[in-house]
């Protein structure tokens, strides 16, 4: 943050308004001098809350325009207790500091409460962990959320612990890595083996016919939102054996993060996930066309076959780039294993 002109060390910031600042919103100068801490939305926030005084008195508008030699103090209120409340799961923790925590997400596990998952998310469990190391994201003590992974995906996410952490990492994944460092990398089975060993998926996302699921739409739409994918084969499977339907392993990167983007585009071209319960539904009979007990192990697989394998991304606090990698959990590799071995 902008160093205050004084601080009381009970969440009171006093700052003087300089020449510079003359007939400035008082939203705009405040934003910029408590920069990168707090948002412009934030500030508006306090301000409304009756958090600003200038020269004693409460400020009455975000857009009250400043003069020279003007005494501004913030009142900081505590973060609000977190809602939800924290629940003890078990995480297991690739990175964790001050700013942020990176975790491998296991298949099953809901980011986020909402309709239907109340409790028992990422975000319950991640409010018991993190506990009082929560600075307080808009104000109140939960984690920031910057990105997701569906519910029956595995593998590695980022979550902030700061304001400015989840400002910082939020604009990453917004920009997609356009002027920083973000890679994402995923691993996929899919049914058939592309007829490219590498290639790029270009087709805009929009809303499909219910409001979850996504679909490949014109781009004129309303709702059309960019979205690439590039691929790389990396095992075929059943190729040499015609009498058996074949399958191939591939490595998914982003260049966008769109909703289901990875298991729409590989549905788009011909190649949904194995085990996909809203993309692959036209190629479930897939698994008559394998010997056993290959068969009974795609049959019975639960979700669809992907795993966020690497994540890389710059540090707010640090700048540094670093990168974290997961394994694939064991179903999805005894799944693997079994077409390697069919």
């Amino acid at each position: 943050m902008g160093a205050p002109d004084s601080e009381d060390g009970q969440g009171l910031i006093v700052l003087e308004a300089g020449a510079d600042a003359a007939g400035l919103r008082l939203d705009q100068w405040l934003a910029a001098r408590m920069a990168p801490d707090f948002s412009r939305g934030r500030v508006q926030a306090l301000i409304k809350q009756g958090a600003v005084r200038i020269g004693g008195n409460v400020a009455d508008s975000a857009k009250r325009k400043l003069a020279a030699g003007e005494r501004v103090e913030v009142a900081l209120p505590e973060p609000e207790p977190a809602d939800p409340q924290g629940e003890e799961i078990a995480l297991d923790i690739l990175y964790e500091d001050d700013a942020l925590i990176v975790i491998n997400k296991p298949a099953g596990l809901v980011v986020h409460p909402g309709a239907g998952n109340w409790t028992g998310t990422l975000v319950n469990a991640l409010i018991h962990h993190c506990g009082e190391s929560l600075s307080g994201i808009g104000g109140v003590k939960r984690p920031g959320i910057v990105h997701r992974l569906d519910k029956d995906t595995s593998g590695v996410m980022v979550v902030a612990k700061t304001d400015r952490a989840h400002r910082a990492l939020s604009e990453a994944f917004a920009d997609h890595g356009r002027e920083g460092d973000l890679k994402r990398a995923y691993v996929a089975l899919v049914w058939g083996i592309p007829s490219r060993a590498v290639g790029t998926i270009d087709a805009p996302l929009g809303r499909a016919s219910d409001r979850v699921r996504r679909a490949v739409v014109p781009e004129h739409r309303d709702d059309a939102r960019h979205a690439v994918t590039h691929f790389t084969v990396q095992e075929r499977f059943g190729e040499d054996r015609k009498e058996f339907a074949d399958a191939a392993l591939v490595e998914c990167r982003l260049e966008t993060g769109r909703t289901h983007q990875i298991r729409v585009h590989m549905a788009h071209i011909g190649h949904p996930l194995v085990g996909d319960p809203d993309y692959g539904q036209a190629f479930r009979t897939k698994a008559n066309r394998l010997p056993e007990p290959l068969r009974e192990k795609v049959k019975a697989f639960p979700r669809q076959a992907l795993h966020a394998r690497l994540l890389e991304f710059r540090h707010p606090d640090t700048h540094m780039t670093i990168a974290f990698e997961a394994p694939m959990p064991s179903d999805m590799s005894e799944l693997v294993q079994a077409f390697r071995e069919f």
